[in-house]
């Protein structure tokens, strides 16, 4: 087991509320510059700049981990988190048909560029990506599990989007085993007034512009033994799933 400082929730130039400078090569060297080892692209309801993000990360010796925020229909932010690129991408193939066809309105909302790992614009996307999906918060989380995700609810202790601003508490169904925190500082609370205690408990920067990325300081461990990047992804993964299959199939 070894020791993963992390941030598993972060937003490129392809999500239109991200800086056009969060760009893939941008954010893997700013993880770096942050002593990042683990880090994962997560944009409005798309993997699009994921590929361009792995490559970038590798370079920097940063583990890439593929990934989607999904807004549901109820309008939370789910974070979901891949093994592979491939099954990101899968992924997103079902979400796209879940899209509202909404036109972006890049003065308004901002650019979505879709980006390579040496930052060369390769296109933007025409479609509004923030608004929410027709998934629902069971069917979204059971199909990031059936393509061998993980998913858990992001910034719950944000009333914007977060779960428990929405519905007012954790839902039975699904079970999520880990729950992201915006700020470190709200863990003893939302462990006392919401019962968190058997709860991972997870603190990422949510991160749309480069000076909001943060210095290393949140950790997980991880079996990444014979060591591989992949074997961390998929370690990360595993653990993020205990008890998730479950609750999901029962």
């Amino acid at each position: 087991m070894s020791r993963y400082f992390y941030d598993l929730h972060m937003h490129s130039c392809l999500s239109p509320c991200g800086d056009d400078d969060m760009t893939p090569a941008n954010m893997a060297g700013m993880a770096s510059l942050c002593g990042l080892q683990l880090a994962a692209l997560t944009d409005h309801n798309t993997c699009g700049n994921c590929g361009a993000f792995l490559k970038a990360c590798k370079a920097y010796g940063i583990v890439g981990v593929p990934g989607m925020e999904l807004t549901t229909a109820e309008e939370i932010h789910l974070v979901c988190l891949f093994p592979t690129l491939e099954a990101a991408e899968a992924f997103e193939a079902e979400v796209r048909t879940m899209r509202l066809p909404i036109k972006n309105k890049p003065a308004v909302f901002g650019n979505q560029y879709y980006m390579d790992e040496e930052d060369k614009i390769l296109g933007e996307e025409p479609n509004l990506l923030i608004p929410a999906t027709r998934l629902d918060l069971e069917a979204g989380t059971a199909l990031a599990l059936r393509h061998g995700g993980a998913a858990f609810p992001a910034h719950i202790d944000r009333p914007s989007n977060g779960i428990i601003g929405i519905l007012g508490a954790l839902p039975e169904k699904p079970f999520f085993p880990t729950l992201e925190l915006n700020d470190p500082d709200n863990r003893a609370q939302y462990v006392k007034d919401y019962g968190l205690e058997n709860r991972r408990l997870l603190c990422s920067s949510d991160a749309h512009r480069l000076e909001s990325m943060r210095e290393a300081s949140q950790w997980i461990e991880l079996d990444d033994e014979p060591y591989s990047s992949q074997r961390v992804r998929d370690s990360l993964i595993a653990l993020l799933r205990e008890g998730m299959v479950e609750s999901v199939d029962n």
